[in-house]
């Protein structure tokens, strides 16, 4: 039942100051924080995080590009000169590779059951023009793939969120050393989880 997932809080959360109203978020829900650390990235360690070789990920990320371009009546030819998803998702690997390097990131490990959905729930919708009040890109970004593939840049949706516990555990050891996760007891334990029973 209880979870470790990564969650990565992208520059441009850093560079418009939200970052400790997101962190207390999850924290706030009965999440425990159990690494957190400040840094730019290598290209290497975003190489292999949105790694261009997987492609249902790619794939994904160029399929949601035009899902968002049809709802919009827009013509991803005019702007990718393609409607292959695999051509536009790997176009925006690179944006996002490229955009992750600029400036610092915040990487940290949260813990607590359900750790995975509950914090994805909190994140909402990795398109902001989708997403629900009350969510981070809900609440603190508008953007969206027609608006972005425009600037040619990823879309600004603050928060990276692993999306089940295969990529949770990959992503964790990418970014982690084992030294690195705490493990210590706190009040939502206390009143939320059963405690252990004795052998």
């Amino acid at each position: 039942m209880v979870e470790r997932t990564l969650v990565v809080i992208k520059p441009d959360a850093i560079q418009r100051a939200i970052v400790g109203d997101i962190i207390t978020r999850f924290e706030k829900v009965g999440l425990k924080l159990i690494a957190l650390k400040m840094f730019i990235p290598s290209e290497d360690l975003l190489n292999r995080h949105y790694p261009a070789d997987r492609t249902e990920f790619i794939e994904g990320m160029g399929n949601k590009t035009l899902e968002n371009y049809n709802e919009l009546g827009m013509d991803p030819h005019d702007y990718f000169g393609t409607d292959d998803p695999q051509q536009i998702g790997l176009t925006v690997q690179k944006w996002l590779v490229d955009f992750m390097i600029e400036d610092p990131v915040i990487a940290m490990v949260l813990e607590g059951p359900h750790a995975i959905e509950v914090v994805r729930k909190i994140r909402g919708h990795t398109l902001p023009v989708k997403a629900q009040p009350g969510t981070i890109t809900g609440d603190y970004s508008f953007d969206s793939s027609s608006l972005a593939n425009n600037d040619m840049r990823p879309i600004r949706n603050l928060v990276h969120a692993s999306g089940n516990e295969e990529e949770a555990a990959f992503e964790i050891d990418l970014w982690f050393t084992k030294d690195e996760l705490h493990d210590y007891h706190n009040i939502h334990q206390h009143h939320m989880l059963p405690p252990k029973k004795k052998k």
